[in-house]
Protein backbone atom coordinates (compact mmCIF):
# COMPACT_ATOMS: atom_id res chain seq x y z
CA UNK A 1 0.00 0.00 0.00
CA UNK A 2 0.80 3.41 -0.64
CA UNK A 3 0.76 6.54 1.60
CA UNK A 4 -1.33 9.50 0.03
CA UNK A 5 1.95 11.79 -0.45
CA UNK A 6 3.79 9.15 -2.04
CA UNK A 7 0.42 8.43 -4.39
CA UNK A 8 -0.09 12.31 -5.13
CA UNK A 9 3.72 12.83 -5.62
CA UNK A 10 3.45 10.35 -8.19
CA UNK A 11 0.67 11.34 -10.16
CA UNK A 12 1.39 15.21 -9.99
CA UNK A 13 5.33 14.13 -11.47
CA UNK A 14 3.48 11.54 -13.96
CA UNK A 15 1.16 14.01 -15.51
CA UNK A 16 3.60 17.15 -14.83
CA UNK A 17 6.29 15.17 -16.99
CA UNK A 18 3.76 14.11 -19.75
CA UNK A 19 2.83 17.72 -19.83
CA UNK A 20 6.56 18.88 -20.18
CA UNK A 21 7.61 16.42 -22.66
CA UNK A 22 4.39 17.05 -25.06
CA UNK A 23 5.06 20.77 -24.59
CA UNK A 24 8.79 20.01 -25.62
CA UNK A 25 7.65 17.88 -28.68
CA UNK A 26 5.31 20.49 -30.00
CA UNK A 27 8.18 23.57 -29.18
CA UNK A 28 10.71 21.95 -31.51
CA UNK A 29 8.25 20.73 -34.38
CA UNK A 30 7.04 24.38 -34.20
CA UNK A 31 10.47 25.51 -34.60
CA UNK A 32 12.00 22.89 -36.82
CA UNK A 33 9.26 24.17 -38.96
CA UNK A 34 9.44 27.72 -38.72
CA UNK A 35 13.47 27.08 -39.17
CA UNK A 36 13.09 25.33 -42.39
CA UNK A 37 10.96 27.66 -43.80
CA UNK A 38 12.64 30.37 -43.22
CA UNK A 39 15.66 28.71 -44.37
CA UNK A 40 13.75 27.64 -47.59
CA UNK A 41 13.19 31.30 -47.79
CA UNK A 42 16.82 32.42 -47.65
CA UNK A 43 17.18 29.37 -50.47
CA UNK A 44 14.84 31.07 -52.83
CA UNK A 45 16.13 34.24 -52.48
CA UNK A 46 19.60 32.22 -53.20
CA UNK A 47 18.07 30.61 -56.52
CA UNK A 48 16.89 34.49 -57.66
CA UNK A 49 20.00 35.79 -57.06
CA UNK A 50 22.21 33.90 -58.92
CA UNK A 51 19.42 33.44 -61.76
CA UNK A 52 19.52 37.41 -61.68
CA UNK A 53 23.43 37.65 -61.71
CA UNK A 54 23.78 35.67 -64.93
CA UNK A 55 21.22 37.11 -66.51
CA UNK A 56 22.90 40.43 -66.09
CA UNK A 57 26.01 39.33 -67.02
CA UNK A 58 24.80 37.48 -70.42
CA UNK A 59 22.77 40.72 -70.97
CA UNK A 60 26.52 42.73 -70.59
CA UNK A 61 27.93 40.10 -72.88
CA UNK A 62 25.68 39.02 -75.00
CA UNK A 63 26.89 35.60 -74.76
CA UNK A 64 28.18 32.45 -72.90
CA UNK A 65 31.89 31.94 -72.13
CA UNK A 66 33.59 29.50 -70.36
CA UNK A 67 34.47 32.51 -68.11
CA UNK A 68 30.39 33.42 -67.73
CA UNK A 69 30.01 33.38 -63.87
CA UNK A 70 32.31 31.67 -62.58
CA UNK A 71 33.21 33.96 -59.64
CA UNK A 72 29.96 32.42 -58.75
CA UNK A 73 31.98 28.59 -58.21
CA UNK A 74 33.72 29.86 -54.81
CA UNK A 75 30.79 30.94 -53.22
CA UNK A 76 29.11 27.87 -54.16
CA UNK A 77 31.72 25.39 -53.19
CA UNK A 78 31.35 27.24 -49.24
CA UNK A 79 28.12 27.42 -49.44
CA UNK A 80 27.70 23.21 -50.37
CA UNK A 81 25.78 23.23 -52.87
CA UNK A 82 26.57 22.52 -57.30
CA UNK A 83 26.38 25.41 -60.23
CA UNK A 84 26.49 24.28 -63.59
CA UNK A 85 26.02 26.64 -66.64
CA UNK A 86 23.86 25.90 -69.83
CA UNK A 87 23.40 27.65 -73.20
CA UNK A 88 20.50 27.48 -75.29
CA UNK A 89 20.69 24.21 -76.52
CA UNK A 90 21.13 22.54 -73.12
CA UNK A 91 25.14 22.38 -73.89
CA UNK A 92 27.31 22.78 -71.01
CA UNK A 93 29.32 25.87 -70.62
CA UNK A 94 30.88 25.16 -67.27
CA UNK A 95 29.89 23.24 -64.65
CA UNK A 96 31.18 22.13 -60.75
CA UNK A 97 31.90 18.25 -59.78
CA UNK A 98 29.10 17.16 -57.51
CA UNK A 99 31.81 14.86 -55.51
CA UNK A 100 33.62 18.20 -54.62
CA UNK A 101 31.22 18.52 -51.78
CA UNK A 102 30.16 15.39 -51.45
CA UNK A 103 32.93 14.79 -48.79
CA UNK A 104 33.14 17.97 -47.51
CA UNK A 105 33.26 17.64 -43.09
CA UNK A 106 30.89 20.42 -42.38
CA UNK A 107 27.73 19.00 -44.89
CA UNK A 108 27.83 15.58 -42.78
CA UNK A 109 26.94 17.98 -39.46
CA UNK A 110 24.26 18.83 -41.09
CA UNK A 111 21.17 17.95 -39.14
CA UNK A 112 19.03 17.17 -42.39
CA UNK A 113 16.78 14.42 -44.00
CA UNK A 114 17.82 12.73 -47.13
CA UNK A 115 21.29 13.58 -46.59
CA UNK A 116 23.98 11.92 -49.61
CA UNK A 117 21.06 12.21 -51.65
CA UNK A 118 21.90 14.44 -55.01
CA UNK A 119 19.42 16.92 -55.70
CA UNK A 120 18.99 19.48 -58.34
CA UNK A 121 16.66 21.72 -59.96
CA UNK A 122 17.23 24.05 -63.27
CA UNK A 123 15.70 27.40 -63.44
CA UNK A 124 15.75 28.89 -67.16
CA UNK A 125 18.11 32.36 -68.00
CA UNK A 126 16.05 35.19 -70.20
CA UNK A 127 17.38 38.06 -71.81
CA UNK A 128 14.88 40.64 -73.42
CA UNK A 129 12.07 37.92 -73.05
CA UNK A 130 13.62 34.94 -74.43
CA UNK A 131 15.30 31.83 -73.36
CA UNK A 132 19.65 32.24 -73.44
CA UNK A 133 20.36 29.53 -71.28
CA UNK A 134 19.92 27.20 -68.53
CA UNK A 135 21.68 27.25 -64.65
CA UNK A 136 21.52 24.00 -63.02
CA UNK A 137 21.83 24.15 -58.83
CA UNK A 138 22.66 20.92 -56.81
CA UNK A 139 22.87 20.33 -53.59
CA UNK A 140 23.50 17.04 -51.35
CA UNK A 141 20.16 18.43 -48.90
CA UNK A 142 16.98 19.74 -49.38
CA UNK A 143 17.85 23.01 -47.40
CA UNK A 144 21.41 24.54 -47.48
CA UNK A 145 22.66 25.26 -44.08
CA UNK A 146 25.60 26.82 -43.29
CA UNK A 147 27.85 26.21 -40.09
CA UNK A 148 26.16 29.09 -38.23
CA UNK A 149 22.66 27.66 -39.35
CA UNK A 150 23.15 24.56 -37.90
CA UNK A 151 24.86 25.82 -34.29
CA UNK A 152 21.39 27.71 -33.91
CA UNK A 153 19.54 24.83 -34.74
CA UNK A 154 21.33 22.47 -32.20
CA UNK A 155 21.53 25.75 -29.38
CA UNK A 156 17.70 25.47 -29.77
CA UNK A 157 17.41 22.03 -29.43
CA UNK A 158 19.57 22.34 -26.10
CA UNK A 159 17.95 25.09 -24.63
CA UNK A 160 14.46 23.23 -24.89
CA UNK A 161 15.85 19.83 -23.57
CA UNK A 162 17.49 22.01 -20.66
CA UNK A 163 14.28 23.88 -19.97
CA UNK A 164 12.53 20.71 -19.94
CA UNK A 165 14.35 18.86 -17.25
CA UNK A 166 15.24 22.19 -15.14
CA UNK A 167 11.39 22.38 -15.41
CA UNK A 168 10.71 18.77 -14.26
CA UNK A 169 13.11 18.89 -11.09
CA UNK A 170 11.13 22.30 -10.61
CA UNK A 171 8.00 20.01 -10.36
CA UNK A 172 9.24 17.45 -8.49
CA UNK A 173 10.02 19.87 -5.92
CA UNK A 174 6.43 21.56 -5.84
CA UNK A 175 4.93 18.08 -6.06
CA UNK A 176 6.72 16.60 -2.87
CA UNK A 177 6.36 20.10 -0.85
CA UNK A 178 2.59 20.44 -1.63
CA UNK A 179 1.86 16.52 -1.58
CA UNK A 180 3.12 16.96 2.06
CA UNK A 181 0.68 19.68 2.67
CA UNK A 182 -2.28 17.55 1.63
CA UNK A 183 -0.95 14.46 3.50
CA UNK A 184 0.47 15.59 6.33
CA UNK A 185 -3.30 16.47 8.07
CA UNK A 186 -4.70 13.78 6.53
CA UNK A 187 -2.30 11.54 7.84
CA UNK A 188 -2.68 12.95 11.10
CA UNK A 189 -6.55 12.94 11.27
CA UNK A 190 -6.01 8.89 10.17
CA UNK A 191 -3.91 8.37 13.16
CA UNK A 192 -6.90 9.98 15.34
CA UNK A 193 -9.43 8.19 13.96
CA UNK A 194 -6.84 4.76 14.61
CA UNK A 195 -6.76 6.29 18.18
CA UNK A 196 -10.53 7.05 18.38
CA UNK A 197 -11.52 3.07 17.41
CA UNK A 198 -9.21 2.42 20.08
CA UNK A 199 -10.74 4.26 22.97
CA UNK A 200 -8.47 6.95 22.87
CA UNK A 201 -10.55 10.26 23.18
CA UNK A 202 -8.30 12.83 24.34
CA UNK A 203 -5.91 13.21 21.03
CA UNK A 204 -6.73 16.73 19.49
CA UNK A 205 -5.31 17.67 15.64
CA UNK A 206 -3.80 20.78 16.11
CA UNK A 207 -2.38 20.76 12.65
CA UNK A 208 -2.69 24.12 10.51
CA UNK A 209 -3.97 23.98 6.94
CA UNK A 210 -5.33 26.65 4.26
CA UNK A 211 -7.37 23.63 2.98
CA UNK A 212 -11.11 24.49 3.25
CA UNK A 213 -11.81 20.79 3.09
CA UNK A 214 -9.25 19.77 5.16
CA UNK A 215 -9.66 21.79 7.57
CA UNK A 216 -13.10 20.95 7.97
CA UNK A 217 -12.16 16.89 8.24
CA UNK A 218 -9.67 18.15 11.23
CA UNK A 219 -12.59 19.99 12.73
CA UNK A 220 -14.84 17.61 12.33
CA UNK A 221 -12.88 14.21 13.75
CA UNK A 222 -12.00 16.97 16.91
CA UNK A 223 -15.66 17.60 17.48
CA UNK A 224 -15.98 13.86 16.97
CA UNK A 225 -13.66 13.17 19.70
CA UNK A 226 -14.93 15.32 22.06
CA UNK A 227 -18.11 14.15 21.62
CA UNK A 228 -17.16 11.01 21.95
CA UNK A 229 -15.02 11.58 25.14
CA UNK A 230 -17.83 13.27 26.89
CA UNK A 231 -20.33 9.74 25.90
CA UNK A 232 -17.65 7.85 27.45
CA UNK A 233 -17.82 9.95 30.61
CA UNK A 234 -21.90 9.82 30.60
CA UNK A 235 -21.31 6.13 29.88
CA UNK A 236 -19.62 5.55 32.78
CA UNK A 237 -21.51 8.45 34.87
CA UNK A 238 -25.13 6.50 33.79
CA UNK A 239 -24.06 3.27 34.94
CA UNK A 240 -22.72 4.69 38.30
CA UNK A 241 -26.06 6.65 38.46
CA UNK A 242 -28.46 3.40 37.54
CA UNK A 243 -26.47 1.78 40.48
CA UNK A 244 -27.32 4.51 42.85
CA UNK A 245 -30.81 5.20 41.41
CA UNK A 246 -30.90 1.08 41.87
CA UNK A 247 -29.10 0.14 45.16
CA UNK A 248 -30.11 3.40 47.29
CA UNK A 249 -33.89 2.26 47.24
CA UNK A 250 -32.78 -1.94 48.03
CA UNK A 251 -30.53 -1.19 50.92
CA UNK A 252 -32.93 0.50 52.72
CA UNK A 253 -35.20 -2.38 51.93
CA UNK A 254 -32.67 -4.81 53.17
CA UNK A 255 -31.57 -3.11 56.16
CA UNK A 256 -34.80 -2.33 57.51
CA UNK A 257 -35.91 -5.87 57.01
CA UNK A 258 -33.13 -7.34 58.24
CA UNK A 259 -33.64 -5.59 61.34
CA UNK A 260 -37.23 -6.47 61.79
CA UNK A 261 -36.35 -10.15 61.65
CA UNK A 262 -33.64 -9.75 64.09
CA UNK A 263 -36.07 -7.97 65.66
CA UNK A 264 -33.64 -4.63 66.57
CA UNK A 265 -36.61 -2.50 64.85
CA UNK A 266 -40.23 -3.25 65.95
CA UNK A 267 -42.99 -4.07 62.62
CA UNK A 268 -45.00 -1.16 62.67
CA UNK A 269 -47.23 0.52 60.21
CA UNK A 270 -45.07 3.20 60.10
CA UNK A 271 -42.37 1.22 59.27
CA UNK A 272 -43.67 -0.99 56.58
CA UNK A 273 -45.50 2.54 55.15
CA UNK A 274 -41.59 3.95 54.77
CA UNK A 275 -40.48 0.43 52.86
CA UNK A 276 -43.79 0.89 50.85
CA UNK A 277 -42.47 4.44 49.71
CA UNK A 278 -39.10 3.20 48.98
CA UNK A 279 -40.72 0.10 46.83
CA UNK A 280 -43.06 2.96 44.96
CA UNK A 281 -40.32 5.07 44.87
CA UNK A 282 -37.90 1.93 42.83
CA UNK A 283 -40.88 1.56 40.71
CA UNK A 284 -41.08 4.79 39.39
CA UNK A 285 -37.86 4.34 37.86
CA UNK A 286 -38.38 1.46 36.60
CA UNK A 287 -41.92 2.81 35.00
CA UNK A 288 -39.46 5.55 33.48
CA UNK A 289 -37.36 3.58 32.23
CA UNK A 290 -40.12 1.99 30.28
CA UNK A 291 -41.43 4.90 29.14
CA UNK A 292 -38.10 5.47 27.37
CA UNK A 293 -38.07 3.01 26.04
CA UNK A 294 -41.04 3.09 24.66
CA UNK A 295 -40.65 6.85 23.01
CA UNK A 296 -37.81 5.38 21.89
CA UNK A 297 -39.24 2.96 19.77
CA UNK A 298 -39.97 3.32 16.42
CA UNK A 299 -43.51 1.38 16.73
CA UNK A 300 -44.70 3.74 19.10
CA UNK A 301 -47.85 5.06 18.00
CA UNK A 302 -49.11 8.66 19.02
CA UNK A 303 -52.96 9.92 18.45
CA UNK A 304 -52.91 12.63 16.58
CA UNK A 305 -55.97 15.30 16.75
CA UNK A 306 -56.74 19.03 16.79
CA UNK A 307 -55.11 20.35 20.03
CA UNK A 308 -56.02 24.13 22.07
CA UNK A 309 -52.71 24.51 23.40
CA UNK A 310 -54.34 27.54 25.03
CA UNK A 311 -56.89 25.66 26.91
CA UNK A 312 -54.35 22.78 27.27
CA UNK A 313 -52.06 25.13 29.62
CA UNK A 314 -54.37 27.08 31.92
CA UNK A 315 -55.73 23.85 32.86
CA UNK A 316 -52.46 22.75 33.79
CA UNK A 317 -51.55 26.61 35.41
CA UNK A 318 -54.89 25.88 37.34
CA UNK A 319 -53.60 22.25 38.49
CA UNK A 320 -50.17 23.64 39.84
CA UNK A 321 -51.91 26.83 41.30
CA UNK A 322 -52.01 24.75 45.08
CA UNK A 323 -48.46 23.38 44.80
CA UNK A 324 -46.93 27.08 44.13
CA UNK A 325 -48.65 29.01 46.49
CA UNK A 326 -47.27 26.43 49.11
CA UNK A 327 -43.95 28.11 47.97
CA UNK A 328 -44.92 31.36 47.61
CA UNK A 329 -44.33 31.49 43.93
CA UNK A 330 -45.54 34.03 41.58
CA UNK A 331 -46.80 31.91 39.13
CA UNK A 332 -48.33 33.64 35.40
CA UNK A 333 -49.96 32.53 32.63
CA UNK A 334 -50.51 34.60 29.67
CA UNK A 335 -52.72 33.82 26.89
CA UNK A 336 -53.17 36.47 23.86
CA UNK A 337 -56.40 36.94 22.65
CA UNK A 338 -55.72 34.13 19.98
CA UNK A 339 -56.51 30.70 18.59
CA UNK A 340 -53.61 28.40 19.37
CA UNK A 341 -54.45 25.27 17.52
CA UNK A 342 -52.00 22.73 16.57
CA UNK A 343 -52.10 18.52 15.43
CA UNK A 344 -50.65 16.52 18.31
CA UNK A 345 -51.25 13.95 20.87
CA UNK A 346 -52.99 15.41 23.85
CA UNK A 347 -52.17 13.05 26.47
CA UNK A 348 -48.38 13.27 25.28
CA UNK A 349 -47.81 16.71 25.39
CA UNK A 350 -49.45 17.53 28.55
CA UNK A 351 -47.07 14.81 30.06
CA UNK A 352 -44.03 17.19 28.52
CA UNK A 353 -45.38 20.99 29.98
CA UNK A 354 -46.33 18.88 33.24
CA UNK A 355 -42.61 17.79 33.53
CA UNK A 356 -41.33 21.44 32.75
CA UNK A 357 -43.67 22.82 34.67
CA UNK A 358 -43.17 20.41 37.55
CA UNK A 359 -38.91 20.81 37.28
CA UNK A 360 -39.56 24.86 37.37
CA UNK A 361 -40.99 24.44 40.64
CA UNK A 362 -39.04 21.61 41.80
CA UNK A 363 -35.92 24.10 41.34
CA UNK A 364 -37.72 27.59 42.01
CA UNK A 365 -36.46 28.88 45.74
CA UNK A 366 -39.49 30.30 47.82
CA UNK A 367 -41.28 33.24 46.98
CA UNK A 368 -39.58 32.83 43.19
CA UNK A 369 -41.34 33.56 39.73
CA UNK A 370 -42.55 31.02 37.05
CA UNK A 371 -44.19 32.28 33.93
CA UNK A 372 -45.87 30.84 31.04
CA UNK A 373 -46.44 32.61 27.84
CA UNK A 374 -47.73 31.38 24.53
CA UNK A 375 -47.60 33.29 21.25
CA UNK A 376 -46.86 33.38 17.56
CA UNK A 377 -44.05 33.94 15.54
CA UNK A 378 -43.06 33.23 12.18
CA UNK A 379 -46.65 31.10 11.86
CA UNK A 380 -45.08 29.22 14.27
CA UNK A 381 -46.78 28.60 17.85
CA UNK A 382 -44.21 29.30 20.54
CA UNK A 383 -44.68 28.29 24.43
CA UNK A 384 -41.91 29.58 26.74
CA UNK A 385 -41.63 28.73 30.57
CA UNK A 386 -39.48 30.94 32.12
CA UNK A 387 -38.66 30.18 35.98
CA UNK A 388 -36.12 32.16 38.51
CA UNK A 389 -34.70 28.48 39.88
CA UNK A 390 -31.08 27.87 40.88
CA UNK A 391 -30.24 27.75 36.88
CA UNK A 392 -28.07 24.95 35.21
CA UNK A 393 -24.10 24.96 34.84
CA UNK A 394 -22.57 25.75 31.66
CA UNK A 395 -20.78 22.39 32.33
CA UNK A 396 -24.00 20.17 32.41
CA UNK A 397 -25.99 22.42 29.95
CA UNK A 398 -24.97 20.19 26.97
CA UNK A 399 -26.52 16.93 28.92
CA UNK A 400 -29.55 17.66 30.27
CA UNK A 401 -31.40 15.45 27.59
CA UNK A 402 -29.48 12.57 28.39
CA UNK A 403 -30.99 9.58 30.26
CA UNK A 404 -30.46 9.52 33.69
CA UNK A 405 -28.21 12.34 33.53
CA UNK A 406 -28.09 14.57 36.81
CA UNK A 407 -26.13 18.09 37.21
CA UNK A 408 -24.38 17.65 40.64
CA UNK A 409 -26.63 20.25 42.25
CA UNK A 410 -30.09 19.24 41.07
CA UNK A 411 -28.63 15.32 42.48
CA UNK A 412 -27.92 16.81 45.59
CA UNK A 413 -30.59 19.27 45.98
CA UNK A 414 -33.75 17.67 44.43
CA UNK A 415 -35.04 14.17 44.02
CA UNK A 416 -35.47 12.72 40.50
CA UNK A 417 -34.37 10.54 38.45
CA UNK A 418 -32.89 12.26 35.31
CA UNK A 419 -35.65 10.39 32.69
CA UNK A 420 -38.02 13.55 32.47
CA UNK A 421 -36.08 15.54 30.00
CA UNK A 422 -35.08 12.95 28.18
CA UNK A 423 -38.90 12.27 27.80
CA UNK A 424 -39.76 15.59 26.79
CA UNK A 425 -37.24 15.45 24.00
CA UNK A 426 -38.44 12.16 22.59
CA UNK A 427 -41.63 13.70 22.49
CA UNK A 428 -41.29 16.91 20.89
CA UNK A 429 -39.42 15.47 18.15
CA UNK A 430 -42.36 13.19 17.23
CA UNK A 431 -44.22 16.24 16.93
CA UNK A 432 -41.75 17.75 14.74
CA UNK A 433 -41.22 20.48 17.62
CA UNK A 434 -38.19 21.71 18.88
CA UNK A 435 -36.83 22.90 22.47
CA UNK A 436 -34.42 25.30 23.37
CA UNK A 437 -32.93 25.82 27.28
CA UNK A 438 -30.98 28.85 27.83
CA UNK A 439 -29.93 29.18 31.52
CA UNK A 440 -27.78 30.84 33.73
CA UNK A 441 -26.86 29.32 37.01
CA UNK A 442 -28.07 31.20 39.81
CA UNK A 443 -30.15 33.30 37.85
CA UNK A 444 -32.77 30.60 36.71
CA UNK A 445 -33.80 28.69 33.32
CA UNK A 446 -35.89 29.80 30.36
CA UNK A 447 -37.17 27.21 27.54
CA UNK A 448 -38.62 27.55 24.66
CA UNK A 449 -40.89 25.27 22.88
CA UNK A 450 -41.55 25.80 18.70
CA UNK A 451 -44.45 24.14 17.13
Amino acid sequence: MHTIRKRLSILIISCSIMAILLIMLFVNVTINHIFEDYMSAVQNKRYERIVTQLETLYENEGRWNEASGVELMHEAYMSNYNLTLYDIDNAPVWGMNPMDIRNKVHLHDMKVQDQGVYLTKKFELNSDNAIVGYVEVGQYSPLLMTDEDVAFKSSVNKSIITSGIITIFIIIFISLYYSKQFSQPITEVSDMSVKLSKGDFKEKSTIKTNIEEIANLRNSINELAEKLDNQNILRKRLVSDISHEVRTPLNVLQNNLEAMIDGIFPVSHERLTHLNDEVVRFGKLLNNLDKLKEFESESMKLNFHKIDLCLLLKNLHRDFSAEVKEKNIDFNFRCENEEYYINGDEDKLKQVFINLIDNAIKFTKNEGRIYINLSKNDGKVIVEINDSGIGISNEDMPYIFERLYRGDKSRHETEGSGIGLTIVKNILDLHLASIDVKSNEGEGTSVQISF
